[in-house]
């Protein structure tokens, strides 16, 4: 028979119920048809499609919202300047931002004011990246990695703000604090590494350790969800990312006698269930 270790932190995290629980309470009132949100509000295609159904309208870009209409602000947030226009063309506007992202966001208004630039640790395409971003009135840079912090030209004259993206991995961040110390930059560290993502990852680890197969289980988009199999696979764990039950390699996870499941922070939990049964009725 097969053991299935399963994550206690798999699934929806406190800043995804907060959001979804803020849409849910707009659908329950009929006057605030049409509703919209800006974007996906989390990162999970099976949430988003069930909110469809429910007629909740995603919208790519601000203008698509048309005034007096009601719009969700995602739970990564939104630029500042996108924020200020909805309000100003009489959109009615309910902030679903996690509360961690929203922390960050203001940490790095707070200490960037002074003119210090801020590094900031996360992926270009991220929606949670454009918002932070948008919070450094004195210039930024983005990196990824490491290697790509070590290829930015820094002015030792000038003064820096380092900050994260809160799902980035912990590990590299500190390294790239050390490193900034190691060269002699002015630099100020901010910890905006949301303590969930940290959390799920080190129980990721702890069970991958055990077992001969990780299976996590979320959005393809889901930059937490992505880390997670990265940070599995770093410690040389056989690793499987599905969205969907369909998606097991079956055939192999049968010749297993430890399998692992986790799942990222906007993975509902009813896909979590339906996928440890099957890894249990193998």
């Amino acid at each position: 028979m097969i053991e299935v270790i399963r994550a206690e932190t798999a699934g929806f995290c406190m800043g995804v119920d907060l959001a979804l629980n803020k849409l849910d309470s707009l659908i329950e009132r009929e006057e605030a048809a049409p509703i919209y949100i800006l974007g996906p509000i989390i990162h999970n295609p099976q949430v988003l499609e069930d909110y469809s159904q429910k007629g909740v309208i995603t919208a790519e870009s601000p203008d698509e919202v048309p005034a007096k209409a009601h719009v969700i602000i995602r739970a990564h947030g939104v630029p500042k300047q996108v924020e200020t226009s909805l309000r100003e063309r009489g959109v009615h506007v309910i902030d679903a931002t996690c509360p961690k992202v929203k922390k960050a966001q203001l940490l790095i208004k707070r200490n960037t004011e002074d003119g210090r630039i801020l590094l900031l640790y996360g992926e270009d395409s991220h929606p949670e990246v454009k918002g932070l971003l948008s919070y450094a009135p004195s210039g930024t840079f983005l990196f990824d990695s490491l290697e790509e912090l070590k290829e930015v030209k820094l002015d030792k004259n000038k003064k820096y703000c380092l900050a994260a993206q809160t799902t980035q991995d912990r590990m590299i961040y500190d390294e790239a604090t050390q490193f900034l110390q190691d060269q002699g930059y002015d630099f100020t560290a901010l910890q905006t590494i949301c303590d969930a993502t940290r959390q799920r990852q080190e129980e990721a680890l702890a069970i991958a350790d055990k077992v001969d197969h990780m299976i996590v289980v979320g959005g393809r988009i889901s930059g937490n969800t992505r880390r997670l199999v990265q940070v599995v696979e770093g410690q040389g764990t056989k690793c499987t990312h599905v969205e969907v039950e369909e998606e097991l390699p079956l055939d192999e996870l049968r010749k297993c006698k430890r399998i692992g499941l986790t799942a990222g922070a906007s993975t509902p939990k009813r896909l979590v269930d339906s996928i440890q049964k099957i890894l249990e009725d193998l």
